[in-house]
């Protein structure tokens, strides 16, 4: 089996495999440099999440707090940078990894020199909102990212925070994602899935991807709405998240994703599931997995 790509359907129609934080197959260390420039160098869809630090700039970090991810403790907005650069990540299990934690402008400056395949894409997940992002940080991101923004997407849930970050950013594109936790309360006592992905829309008109909690397009699916055709008829490509763990209900829940017509799914585990999809029925008789890389 060859990279685990994307997924064909016989009428044309193709659904990636977005690798989450940088995670080829379950229990790779997360936001590793060599994943990355594998993932991008094969043409991938990675994803990798920023936080701010110390220095106006961004680092590639899931918390806000230093003390589960790395060596180090504290919140990340209050190190520096010489000093996250010098921290280990850390496992699941908290052993620390040889990987020390990258920066936004190290990563942006080694695609420089090892530039992506064609049809590779990396997704910026900002993880900050717009209080947390001054003019520094904004230019500091545009610093780094333009040379390369033809590869990459910044995504988040604070759509100011997104806009500000890709103005200012010539050649990026920016995704969104509505499923904020104040959105999601509201979604549950309303059931309003159509009022739930008009705001969305509203909020980033300029995004080209729409992110949505997979858990949510399948609960509007029960309900008889259509959040991802929603989406679709707004000009908007999906991709549904995350797919954590492959067994027979979550790839049960990807092959209905899939006949939804969901443009990309974010897993954890990219080639369990590209496996386990062509296993079944259903996708040995209509999808075909990139084997050709």
């Amino acid at each position: 089996m060859g990279a685990p790509l994307f997924l064909d359907h016989r009428s044309g129609h193709r659904t990636w495999l977005k690798w989450h934080r940088a995670r080829r197959r379950a229990g790779d260390p997360v936001f590793s440099c060599t994943r990355i420039l594998e993932g991008l160098r094969l043409g991938a869809s990675v994803e990798v999440d920023l936080v701010v630090h110390g220095g106006h700039g961004f680092a590639l970090l899931h918390d806000f707090l230093l003390d589960n991810e790395t060596t180090g403790h504290g919140p990340a907005r209050q190190t520096p940078p010489e000093a996250l650069r010098e921290l280990h990540r850390r496992s699941e299990d908290g052993t620390p990894l040889p990987d020390t934690v990258m920066l936004l402008e190290d990563l942006c400056a080694l695609l420089a020199a090892s530039p992506p395949a064609p049809g590779a894409l990396l997704q910026l997940d900002v993880k900050e909102d717009l209080a947390a992002l001054d003019e520094l940080t904004v230019a500091s991101f545009a610093r780094a990212v333009e040379p390369v923004s033809a590869t990459m997407i910044v995504s988040g849930g604070d759509a100011a925070a997104i806009a500000a970050l890709a103005g200012a950013t010539p050649g990026l594109a920016l995704g969104h994602d509505p499923c904020r936790d104040d959105k999601v309360a509201r979604l549950r006592a309303t059931g309003d899935f159509a009022g739930f992905i008009g705001e969305g829309l509203a909020e980033a008109p300029a995004a080209s991807i729409i992110y949505l909690a997979h858990e949510i397009v399948a609960a509007a699916d029960a309900a008889g709405y259509d959040l991802i055709g929603a989406c679709h008829a707004a000009g908007k490509r999906v991709d549904a998240w995350t797919i954590q763990q492959v067994d027979h209900r979550s790839v049960a829940r990807c092959e209905r994703l899939i006949t939804l017509g969901v443009d990309q799914i974010t897993t954890d585990d990219p080639e369990g599931l590209a496996a386990a999809l062509c296993r079944t029925t259903l996708s040995r008789q209509h999808w075909r997995h990139d084997d050709v890389l």
